[in-house]
């Protein structure tokens, strides 16, 4: 099933466009890497396609209305700031709201959902803890585990593996795969290429406001594309836990 479709999508800032011509369509069991530079536009492609911000274009997501929407795409900001001293268990709750009636008491379904979420992020011990006293990988996991509480079928992320340390961001990767594994879809901004490679079904690399790349990895990180978008040197080898990719030198 298609999750999302862009069409003749585009988006300015002031007289330019900081993306143009942009046609992608991402479905079911995907587990899609968006990668491209600083400033190619990772951030404001998914914003706007969430209809968060002003575009051109046809998004099938900001064509829902709101509440379809809440149910249909889960959202991960790059932000990881809390803002309210609330519990852990709490805050993965609010992932369930588009799924509850006004007033509604979350079902044991939806008990089910938050408890799964803290158990996939690690954090089966932390429901009692306040949010806001926690470190910032700490936070990061509990507004991965929101998202994922959600339960939408397509869950978009902005950068989710930043101020992770180097266990919980492959941890956090092994869990996206699994849930495109189940079926879910999912679009994840990226600046570790090396995770990318490994775990996305999927890259679709942005430059200079448009799609330079679309497909898997080992189609997608070719050398004349990490030289020509990334201006970098890698070294790329296929081993039994999977690709291995490491970047060696600027060119």
């Amino acid at each position: 099933m298609t999750q999302l479709v862009l069409t003749d999508f585009a988006v300015a800032r002031g007289p330019c466009d900081v993306l143009r011509d942009i046609n992608l369509t991402v479905g079911a069991g995907e587990f899609v890497g968006l990668l491209g530079p600083n400033g190619a536009g990772k951030t404001t492609l998914m914003r706007a396609a969430l209809g968060l911000m002003p575009h051109r274009g046809r998004s099938s997501l900001s064509a829902l209305p709101i509440k379809e929407r809440a149910r249909a795409v889960a959202w991960l900001p790059q932000a990881r700031e809390i803002g309210w001293p609330v519990s852990v268990a709490d805050l993965v709750t609010l992932g369930r709201l588009p799924h509850l009636a006004m007033g509604q008491r979350p079902s044991p379904q939806d008990r089910a959902a938050i408890d799964s979420a803290l158990s996939r992020m690690g954090l089966d011990a932390f429901g009692n803890r306040i949010a806001t006293q926690l470190s910032g990988g700490e936070q990061a996991r509990v507004l991965i585990a929101r998202a994922l509480a959600q339960d939408t079928p397509l869950l978009m992320a902005d950068e989710p593996a930043a101020g992770l340390d180097p266990a919980h961001q492959i941890g956090l990767m092994e869990t996206l795969a699994a849930e495109a594994g189940r079926g879910r879809c999912v679009i994840a901004s990226l600046h570790d290429l090396g995770l990318a490679a490994r775990y996305c079904t999927r890259l679709v690399v942005l430059a200079q406001g448009g799609i330079a790349a679309d497909g898997p990895p080992s189609k997608v990180l070719t050398p004349e594309l990490l030289a020509r978008v990334f201006h970098i040197r890698a070294l790329v080898q296929q081993t039994q836990d999977g690709p291995l990719f490491q970047p060696i030198g600027v060119v």
